[in-house]
């Protein structure tokens, strides 16, 4: 009778040490980012860094979270903080209904602004010159759904990380490629042999936010709350600078 009151007892204590499931300031939140995306999510000596990254580590250490990154295919990572292998998804991710669908977003941190990158020498001008031609685009972000959506006349090549889209587009098995700006003014910088331009750019009214799995209101709140602070200190808008200095600050951003 002694052991199994001892027995019982630890298996108490465990459970109430779990939190029965609620987040806690000693708990380790996984995050689920990209590897390959500068200057919004990637990694660079070990470190997973970027924008939105560093922004989501303000934020948790305005919060008291411990936070520790994990690198996966952005055409998963909803996925996956909908299954529970993630708590937070961290990736530049608009907020769409589709995707609203299967996870929960926080306040929105900035807003999509995307281009059409080709090499130097296209006759691609605008989005009407992408009709009849293979354009790479990241499966099931935005510039997958704006290509499907605008271009019905152009070949959508999906792929499952920016790495794979920027090697088809600098190899010539794709003749366009849309992305965030931010990462394709960064392709023409870090890959100067490739002859790389942005044929153009524009700015959608589509939030980026970090996800979570839907009914973690505890989570959501404690992001919310440091996304709050991170603005209003000033830090919010130091990332901003340092990390996309030709990106537009939304209004409220400032501080």
């Amino acid at each position: 009778m002694k052991k199994l009151i001892v027995t019982v007892l630890a298996a108490a204590l465990t459970l109430t040490a779990c939190g029965g499931g609620s987040e806690s300031a000693s708990s380790t939140l996984r995050v689920g980012t990209l590897s390959d995306a500068p200057p919004n999510i990637y990694l660079k000596d070990g470190n997973y860094t970027g924008f939105d990254n560093e922004l989501l580590k303000a934020i948790a250490a305005k919060q008291n979270l411990k936070l520790e990154f994990a690198a996966t295919d952005f055409s998963a990572l909803l996925g996956q903080v909908a299954s529970g292998r993630f708590d937070i998804a961290s990736s530049a991710i608009a907020q769409t209904d589709e995707r609203k669908k299967t996870v929960d977003f926080s306040a929105a941190y900035d807003f999509e602004t995307m281009s059409i990158q080709a090499k130097q020498g296209t006759p691609v001008t605008d989005e009407k010159g992408l009709a009849g031609k293979r354009v790479a685009v990241i499966q099931a972000t935005v510039g997958d759904h704006w290509l499907t959506s605008t271009v019905p006349a152009a070949q959508a090549v999906r792929f499952p990380d920016y790495a794979a889209a920027l090697t088809a587009l600098k190899t010539g098995a794709v003749d366009a490629y849309i992305l965030d700006q931010s990462i394709a003014e960064k392709n023409v910088t870090d890959n100067p042999d490739a002859k790389l331009v942005v044929v153009k750019s524009f700015v959608t009214d589509v939030p980026h936010g970090f996800a979570v799995k839907k009914g973690n209101a505890d989570l959501l709140k404690k992001v919310d709350d440091g996304l709050k602070q991170v603005i209003s200190d000033g830090t919010w808008l130091k990332l901003h600078q340092q990390f996309l200095p030709t990106a537009p600050v939304p209004a409220g951003f400032q501080g």
